[in-house]
């Protein structure tokens, strides 16, 4: 079967089933680092309970403990002050055998602080832990809930498969889960650049200039090996794809390199030569107070070289195309204050 658009009839069948085993083997994975992580909270609970019933320590220790405890593990934000008392309460409240044979210890760390906040009794915590173990309920979600005293007027026959529930999302994206792993910045990272690969695409597709959009991390192999274009555009007035590259944070020569790569496979593997111009790479570096923006021309032979045109020294034809680096970091500016303004907005909420 020499054609790849050529697909067997049970191929959609076998794609999905893959699909599913990997939803499934990662919300195993994800459950078994949320264990090891309730299980250290409750250890920590419960040494500090030792503590102060053996010792007479006060919460003045705690303090200090949370002081000590972050400067080791700063990628940790699971170990302020307010958490360490939370690990006290959930390891007075509850065995450690609850952990790994009950429904509190399914739930991320945020719902536990719910249940702790919002509930008086052992009984009414394990109730709204099961059920929302159950049916996949988001923090927000259980804490209206507990706010309606549901426990009290409704009994549930349905739920959602866990893999496509509230929970089972935010569990794979539980900040604490990061932390632990010490995944926090690259989590982080990846989420950013996101985000402002939506804001300069919708930039893009508002300049007006005939961009259309082919892809987001468009894929392609060579040699085996994959690779992801960021964003890919045809310019329908030019006739001529537009390679855009994102990365956050300082510019690096390799940066350059990858790029010119795109655009020569770009041009080699999707332009029609008689009927299309040379493709156009694009790459922005950005950071909070740099932006560093290069342009490609795959007619070079040089990537690294002609990587490194700036907006002045592009020939005509392609200036008339392309924005200015001023307007890309424009662009770039517009989407850190929208972030900004979201996680304010998450913060307010919260």
């Amino acid at each position: 079967m020499d054609d790849p658009a050529v697909l067997p009839d049970g191929y959609p069948g076998f794609l999905e089933q893959l699909k599913a085993q990997v939803r499934q083997a990662r919300m195993r994975a994800t459950r078994v680092v949320n264990t090891e992580l309730l299980t250290l909270y409750w250890d920590i609970g419960s040494a500090i309970l030792d503590r102060q019933r053996e010792q007479g320590w006060g919460a003045k220790v705690v303090d200090r403990l949370s002081v000590d405890l972050r400067e080791a593990f700063p990628e940790m934000r699971g170990l302020s002050r307010s958490n360490l008392k939370y690990m006290r309460q959930m390891a007075s409240v509850w065995p450690r055998s609850a952990i790994g044979q009950q429904a509190v210890g399914q739930l991320p760390w945020g719902h536990l602080t719910v249940l702790l906040d919002s509930l008086d009794t052992v009984p009414e915590r394990d109730w709204y832990a099961a059920v929302a173990a159950e049916h996949g309920w988001s923090r927000n979600v259980l804490t209206a809930q507990i706010n309606r005293r549901l426990h009290r007027r409704i009994d549930f026959t349905d739920h959602l498969p866990a893999e496509d529930s509230d929970l089972a999302r935010q569990l794979v994206r539980d900040p604490y889960v990061f932390d632990f792993l010490n995944l926090s910045d690259r989590v982080a990272e990846r989420e950013l650049e996101a985000a402002l690969m939506t804001r300069l695409e919708r930039f893009l597709l508002e300049l007006g200039h005939g961009f259309a959009f082919v892809g987001r991390q468009y894929h392609f192999e060579v040699d085996g090996d994959d690779f992801y274009i960021d964003l890919l555009f045809f310019n329908w007035t030019q006739s001529r794809f537009v390679v855009v590259e994102l990365k956050v944070g300082r510019f690096e020569p390799e940066y350059a390199g990858k790029l010119g790569f795109y655009v020569a496979w770009v041009d080699e593997n999707l332009r029609v030569p008689d009927r299309h111009a040379p493709t156009i790479g694009i790459l922005l570096c950005a950071g909070r107070n740099d932006h560093v923006v290069r342009y490609s021309l795959a007619a070079a032979t040089a990537p690294l070289a002609v990587a490194n045109y700036t907006y002045d020294t592009l020939p005509a034809p392609v200036r008339e195309l392309v924005p200015t680096g001023d307007e890309l970091a424009s662009a770039v500016a517009a989407a850190f204050s929208e972030i900004e303004a979201g996680h304010q907005g998450v913060q307010d909420v919260r």
